[in-house]
C-alpha cells in the first residue's frame, strides 16, 4: 500500500475528459490506497458547499464511496476553491488539511503545501491570496446569492487567467529562498506541493543536509501553456522506500 498525492486537476464542466479520468483514478489506485491527498484545486471553481455545480456531483459522490470504504482522504484549500467549509467535508468524508501542515509519512516528517505560498516573488498574487483567505472576506462572499457568487468566479478566473499571461513566468514560480525558509520553519526536509504545474523531484542541500522538493503534476487535458515534458496529469505515490510521479491522463 502507498500514500497518494494529486493536485491541480481543476474539475469543470469545460473539462469532461479531466473528470472522466479522476473518477477512474478513484475507482483505480485509489482503492488500494493507504490514504489519499488532495492538495488543492481539486475543482476549477468552489462558490460555496451549498451551490456545487452539476457536473460535480459525480465527484463528489465517488469521494464518499471512498471514504465510506475507509480510506481516508484528505483535501486542502487551493487557489480556485479556497470555499470548502464543513458541508463538503459532511458530504464526502474528506478531511480539511491546513495549508500548511507537516504529516508522518513512513517515517519521513513532510511538508504539504498547495504551492502558491511559496511564490513569494509574485507580490500582486500574495495579495490578492490574503484577502481571498480572509475568513471576514470569505463570509461576506458566502452570503451573497448564488448567481452573484457565480459571476464573481467568472471574474476571478478572467483576472487570473489575465495575470498569468501578462507575467514572467519565472516570478510565478516558487522562491527557492522561500522553499528552504518553510522547510527550516517547519524542522523538515521534504516538502510536497502543487500549483505550478511543472512536475519534478527537486533534491538540493538544507544546512548540510539533503532535502528534497517533489511538485504534483496538474491534471488538465488541453489548454495549459504550463504544462511540461506532456505530462497532463498523474499521481505521487509514497511508499516506505520511496516516492515515484506516476502519470495518469
Amino acid at each position: 500500500m502507498a500514500s497518494l498525492f494529486v493536485s491541480d486537476l481543476h474539475l469543470c464542466a469545460e473539462q469532461p475528459a479531466t473528470t472522466a479520468a479522476f473518477l477512474a483514478f478513484l475507482a483505480g489506485p485509489a482503492q488500494t490506497a493507504e490514504e489519499l491527498y488532495i492538495l488543492g484545486d481539486l475543482f476549477d471553481r468552489w462558490i460555496g458547499d451549498d451551490a456545487p455545480q452539476p457536473e460535480d456531483q459525480p465527484v463528489l459522490a465517488a469521494l464518499r464511496v471512498l471514504t465510506d470504504r475507509g480510506i481516508p482522504v484528505w483535501v486542502m484549500h487551493g487557489n480556485h476553491d479556497f470555499l470548502y467549509g464543513a458541508r463538503f467535508s459532511a458530504d464526502t468524508g474528506c478531511r480539511l488539511l491546513p495549508d500548511p501542515s507537516v504529516i508522518d509519512l513512513y517515517g519521513t516528517p513532510t511538508l504539504l503545501m498547495h504551492g502558491d505560498l511559496l511564490c513569494s516573488d509574485d507580490v500582486a498574487y500574495q495579495r490578492f491570496r490574503k484577502m481571498v483567505r480572509d475568513p471576514a472576506w470569505q463570509a461576506e462572499q458566502l452570503a451573497k446569492p448564488v448567481v452573484v457568487r457565480q459571476g464573481l468566479a467568472r471574474d476571478l478566473q478572467a483576472q487570473s487567467r489575465a495575470h498569468t499571461t501578462n507575467k514572467d513566468q519565472a516570478i510565478m514560480d516558487v522562491s527557492q529562498a522561500e522553499v528552504e525558509s518553510v522547510l527550516r520553519a517547519h524542522s523538515v526536509y521534504q516538502l510536497i506541493h502543487g500549483h505550478t504545474h511543472r512536475p519534478a523531484h527537486h533534491r538540493f542541500l538544507l544546512d548540510g543536509r539533503e532535502a528534497q522538493r517533489i511538485v504534483l503534476p496538474n491534471w488538465r487535458t488541453q489548454g495549459d501553456a504550463r504544462e511540461k515534458d506532456n505530462m497532463r496529469g498523474g499521481y505521487l505515490a509514497c511508499g516506505e522506500k520511496e516516492c515515484r510521479i506516476l502519470g495518469w491522463v
